[in-house]
């Protein structure tokens, strides 16, 4: 790996270079199936230095899209999630070297790597989704059948009610973990985010906050199934609070694109209704509305922003995160409701703290 040409070329400050070393990454990438975080942390310091070098805002953003919604879709899913690590591992602890010329275009493959991270993983969630459905009406189907059975055998199940009982409940136990599989993917890889950039506290120093992090390190590894070196890699570096910022503040625009769907609907408003009383026209106004898709995991997708919310220790974070909340699109997707007058109020005076001595 550390012999490999394309490496050295992805930082070279010649352009073709660069774009001839880039293709035969993608498809070294998209080959292997057993790349380890060590391996793919290499990889990301060359693509580092690569995007480093790369000047002109077109093509910036085109190598941007490259990298994260043309890249990520194709990668095999042992590779996704240590991969999307690496990425984050590398661009934490190499934020602060930017020069502020050079920010914006990563602030820009921020946005594109959240954004492709949501659609692969909101896709194969629906994807688990309808797989489900469609398994639970073959069962349906099948039960039906069964029905048409001689009275005998169901008087004889019915007969044994313990066991029914206990069936009954394994049953709506295994549904349960089916639901909860079908995000899973999605869980580990925000786990991931609270690890690294969006975790609440910006250094663990051994108290209680390690002390939950080392819990949740054990159970993953019970649970996530991914290789022995992704779970062995290095600390995530705990924000800079740079990145912590940029996330909050895109965090529901890259949900709006992929977990939402626009709908034409009849205006129905008395005002309207009252105006139209002069007007001879008797056409319904339409307006666009945008709502959720039906299943998408909410919850889920606001965790960390609540898990920022109630942890962090920094109060411009919290308030950052607050602001978000109080984005009238989560009011528009029935995400929340929207505060009165009173209760904004309340949420200022609670918020401020000590402002320090008055000199």
């Amino acid at each position: 790996m550390e012999q490999t040409p394309f490496l050295r070329g992805l930082a070279s400050s010649d352009r073709k270079t660069r774009e001839k070393a880039l293709d035969s990454l993608t498809l070294f990438i998209q080959s292997r199936r057993d790349l380890d975080i060590a391996e793919l942390l290499k990889i990301w310091k060359g693509l580092f230095f690569c995007f480093y070098h790369t000047d002109r805002p077109l093509t910036q953003q085109a190598l941007a899209r490259s990298l994260s919604s043309t890249l990520i879709p194709t990668l095999p899913e042992q590779t996704l999630l240590p991969f999307l690590r690496a990425f984050w591992i590398t661009m934490s602890r190499d934020f602060h070297s930017l020069d502020r010329l050079r920010l914006d275009k990563y602030l820009f493959l921020f946005r594109c790597y959240i954004g492709a991270a949501f659609d692969v993983y909101l896709k194969r969630g629906f994807a688990a989704a309808t797989a489900k459905g469609d398994k639970k009406q073959k069962k349906n189907n099948k039960g039906k059948k069964q029905d048409t059975t001689s009275a005998k055998k169901r008087k004889r199940a019915q007969g044994d009610d313990g066991e029914g009982q206990r069936s009954g409940e394994d049953a709506e136990e295994k549904d349960s973990q089916v639901v909860s599989e079908e995000w899973k993917g999605l869980e580990r890889y925000l786990d991931m985010l609270e690890e690294g950039p969006l975790c609440p506290y910006n250094f663990l120093g051994g108290g209680a906050a390690a002390g939950a992090q080392e819990e949740d390190e054990e159970e993953d590894e019970e649970e996530d199934g991914l290789p022995k070196e992704s779970r062995q890699s290095p600390e995530m570096p705990k924000g800079p609070d740079g990145i912590r910022y940029h996330i909050i503040d895109i965090w529901l625009d890259e949900i709006e694109k992929v977990a939402t769907e626009t709908e034409t609907v009849a205006k129905n408003d008395q005002e309207d209704a009252t105006m139209a009383e002069d007007d001879d026209e008797d056409e319904e106004e339409e307006v666009t509305v945008t709502k959720l898709k039906q299943g998408v995991p909410m919850e889920l997708l606001l965790r960390p922003m609540q898990l920022l919310l109630e942890r962090s220790v920094n109060k411009a974070v919290r308030k950052r995160v607050a602001e978000m909340f109080d984005d009238e699109r989560l009011v528009e997707w029935g995400v929340r409701e929207r505060k009165k007058d009173g209760e904004e109020d309340e949420d200022e005076e609670e918020d401020e703290g000590w402002g320090g001595i008055d000199g």
